[in-house]
């Protein structure tokens, strides 16, 4: 046999390089590409929060204000994390997001059902669809002298504002998403056999699920920002809440403490935000539209 020469060693060893490459577990690789897609999300938030720290710490410095009303930011975060380690601090957020939470669910609950019946039955589309959107264009804070009027300072008076804050994008996620939903879609269901509420069941609804969560992430938003108000507003006895604590906190001109409740309330808003995005990705995976999937 001819003696192997260099280049042949050469060949071979790139050759065994290549078979390594080859067999990476697919493990490794799914790992690989997910930690990638965590810190594509995350540099530009952090970029972000980068740029907002360094104008708050570039208005300090400017001398615009004084530091009692505009502290620094190293200061409110001394002021953030000794006010968390306080069971005050989470007594006040787990008040909010009951309230959040219950105010929301009762918003899904009525905007779903009006929802559907303006879709369904065009005399009512007629009578109130015009309404739902005008209703969806008002300032929540404007609600709040006629809730207080009707239920005097109490959780009522909260949630009242709060339903009718969200309730009109709910029930208009809905009501565009089966308008939308295409024609040919409802008479397969009609040759399958699906006729009234089998048919909206096992086709219509399902159909609306893209435009009904951006009308859930929406709804929220409105019940977020009403609800804030609403407790900055509304102080209910022995329920010191986030917006109750921030208010007394502005009493006092403590600075600080304002802050500190106002990146509490972006935080918690930046979370929930991200569970419905979650649910969004999980819904176009589903209908095969996430390309990366």
């Amino acid at each position: 046999m001819p003696a192997e020469t260099l280049e042949d060693k050469e060949s071979r060893s790139v050759v065994s390089g290549l078979d390594e490459l080859g067999r990476t577990p697919a493990s490794d690789t799914r790992f690989g590409r997910l930690g990638l897609r965590l810190w594509e999300g995350t540099w530009p938030k952090l970029l972000a929060l980068v740029i907002i720290i360094g104008a708050w710490q570039g208005l300090v410095w400017s001398g615009w204000k004084p530091e009692f009303v505009l502290p620094p930011p190293l200061e409110v975060w001394r002021e953030l994390t000794a006010y968390a380690a306080t069971p005050d601090y989470w007594q006040a957020i787990g008040i909010t997001m009951q309230r959040a939470v219950t105010g929301f669910a009762l918003s899904v609950a009525v905007g779903t059902v009006l929802g559907i019946a303006v879709a369904r039955f065009k005399p009512l589309r007629a009578a109130i669809g015009s309404a739902i959107t005008g209703l969806q264009t008002m300032p929540s804070i404007i609600w709040f002298p006629l809730a207080i009027l009707l239920f005097k300072i109490s959780e009522s008076t909260i949630m009242f504002v709060v339903v009718l804050g969200a309730v009109p994008s709910i029930a208009n996620g809905i009501i565009s998403g089966i308008d939308y939903v295409p024609p040919a879609w409802k008479r397969v269901g009609t040759v399958l056999g699906m006729q009234g509420f089998t048919l909206y069941r096992h086709v219509i609804l399902p159909a609306t699920l893209p435009s009904f969560v951006s009308g859930l992430k929406q709804g929220w938003a409105f019940a977020w920002r009403s609800l804030m108000a609403g407790e900055l507003l509304v102080i209910v006895a022995g329920q010191g809440s986030i917006g109750a604590l921030m208010q007394g906190a502005r009493e006092f001109s403590d600075a600080p403490r304002v802050l500190t409740w106002i990146i509490t309330v972006l935080v918690i808003g930046i979370l929930v935000d991200a569970l419905f995005r979650a649910a969004d990705n999980r819904i176009r995976r589903s209908w095969g539209l996430d390309q990366d999937s």
